[in-house]
């Protein structure tokens, strides 16, 4: 229906919002942006909250087999009926508006998180964060992964431009968290400006590789030989070091505990990311789309011939 596959910009999918009667979810959500680590962030941290008897709503892209990936409650995809319910009230309150195909679904996850009453929600931005369709309401919690060059013709060409898009996603008061450990300085200067709780991996939290186990600990809290998140690379230890920062930001509202978080690492899955399917030949699957990406498979791949 729209004239571009990409058009970046909040302001037609809050005029639909609106006359679908959409308004700031009472669920609490975290918002995820980043370049790399937010599929793992996302798993990680929704896994966690089913262990902790959360109905838990799921929202990501792009999919990689069905469209219903996209939208999850507890784990298991959205319904087709359900989907195309939410397609039709969409498109009933659109009117003249055109609609990118992220948006329909971006509004689909939205109405469908609020008519099935989930509990929690964990939502990935699709691309950049300031103007993508998932900022269109307000996160209780930001996730900011790892930054690296992608998108440039949209985002910027070095990372303090991509950061500032990144960064979008957070919110004056509200607790923001970026785990990628030299967070750029423009990041940092956004939260400032807006008065965001910004914490940062190294500074405000931290973690340590002890090879079969790993330590995370702030100021109030350490867990000690915790398992390693099921997810192949150590560099996912970062991305689970920012997922435990967050849950301790929620603890008030939506509190988890350390039986939780090890349960949560246990069982968490992710498709496509350093996939390993076994048999005569083994089949490698990993999503690597960008230099930081590839980098990362590469060395995996030198680790593990």
């Amino acid at each position: 229906l729209h004239v571009s596959e990409i058009e970046l910009g909040l302001d037609r999918c809050r005029s639909v919002a609106e006359r679908m009667g959409l308004g700031q979810p009472k669920y609490g959500f975290v918002s995820v942006s980043g370049t790399n680590g937010k599929g793992s962030s996302v798993s990680m941290l929704s896994a966690i909250a089913r262990k902790a008897g959360y109905k838990t709503g799921v929202y990501t892209s792009p999919h990689l087999v069905r469209y219903n990936e996209r939208i999850r409650i507890d784990g298991e995809q959205i319904a087709d009926d359900l989907l195309c319910k939410a397609f039709n009230v969409i498109d009933q309150a659109r009117g003249d508006t055109s609609l990118t195909y992220f948006e329909f679904g971006t509004l689909a996850a939205y109405y469908l998180f609020e008519q099935l009453d989930v509990d929690f929600a964990v939502f990935e931005v699709g691309l950049g964060g300031r103007l993508d369709a998932v900022n269109l309401m307000d996160a209780t919690v930001a996730l900011v992964t790892s930054i690296d060059i992608d998108h440039t013709d949209w985002l910027g060409t070095d990372r303090n431009a991509i950061s500032y898009e990144k960064a979008g996603i957070m919110r004056s008061q509200h607790p923001a968290i970026c785990s990628d450990p030299d967070a750029p300085a423009r990041l940092v200067e956004h939260a400032k400006s807006i008065e965001a709780e910004l914490y940062l991996s190294g500074i405000d939290y931290h973690y340590e590789n002890n090879g079969d186990t790993w330590t995370w600990r702030d100021t109030e809290t350490e867990y000690v030989d915790l398992p390693r998140p099921n997810l192949r690379g150590d560099f996912q230890l970062m991305n689970a070091a920012g997922v435990l920062k967050v849950i301790q930001t929620l603890s008030d509202r939506y509190p988890m505990s350390e039986q939780h978080i090890r349960d949560g690492l246990q069982s968490v899955s992710l498709s496509g990311r350093f996939q390993v399917i076994p048999g005569e030949v083994e089949v490698v699957l990993d999503v690597a789309h960008n230099p930081h990406a590839a980098k990362v498979l590469t060395d995996f791949l030198k680790k593990n011939p």
